[in-house]
């Protein structure tokens, strides 16, 4: 039997879309149950060849239980999702950028002292931009469903996968006020799977 089952499901899944490639992964030193200060065991980076949108898919890898199955929810596995998020990628670029990792990181440190799981159109606001690594006006989040990577089920119960988008300010306060069914179509136009260019302006005009 494996010792990581939930962690090899999430493995398949992405071998059945993204075939035999091996992503850039980025491990913890001491996992956070033992004291160490990130709480995603890892993130995980693939290429993707998308036609309009070629960009880099992290992953996350701890928001789901990974290992022995210990919470008492026989349905669903840990918080029940793990994160993904597509960065659009530069034409020169040979390797993933590591600032989204430690975005993902910061996404799991909320939670977990939270104690507040996202969810499918849920948001938040960063109070600052989402990286300093990159000049950037995007300073806030949204989730969605993913389409294409969907939900799995796994020895240790189901688990979806959440695209967190990042948004501007702008953006974040219509969410916030009329939720992200008013942004959607507006995000997702011509970028289906919500690919986040870094540098771009509101796309509310304002």
């Amino acid at each position: 039997m494996s010792d990581s089952p939930g962690w090899e499901a999430i493995e398949a899944k992405l071998a059945s879309i993204y075939g035999d490639q091996t992503p850039k992964h980025w491990g913890t030193v001491m996992r956070y149950s033992a004291g160490g200060p990130d709480p995603l065991d890892g993130v995980s980076a693939y290429k993707v060849e998308a036609p309009s949108h070629p960009h880099w898919l992290y992953v996350s890898f701890g928001f789901s239980e990974l290992y022995a199955k210990k919470s008492s929810n026989a349905e669903e596995s840990g918080w029940g999702f793990e994160l993904i998020f597509r960065l659009e990628r530069e034409s020169d670029e040979t390797e993933p950028p590591l600032w989204p990792v430690m975005m993902l990181q910061n996404l799991a440190r909320y939670v977990f002292k939270s104690n507040s799981p996202f969810d499918d159109e849920h948001y938040i606001a960063w109070g600052r931009p989402i990286t300093s690594h990159e000049e950037t006006q995007l300073e806030a989040t949204v989730f969605r469903n993913d389409p294409v990577l969907g939900q799995i089920d796994t020895p240790n119960g189901k688990l979806k996968f959440l695209s967190a988008i990042a948004i501007t300010k702008d953006e974040h306060d219509l969410v916030a006020s009329d939720g992200a069914g008013k942004l959607f179509p507006l995000l997702l136009q011509g970028n289906p799977l919500g690919v986040v260019d870094i540098h771009r302006g509101s796309l509310l005009g304002a």
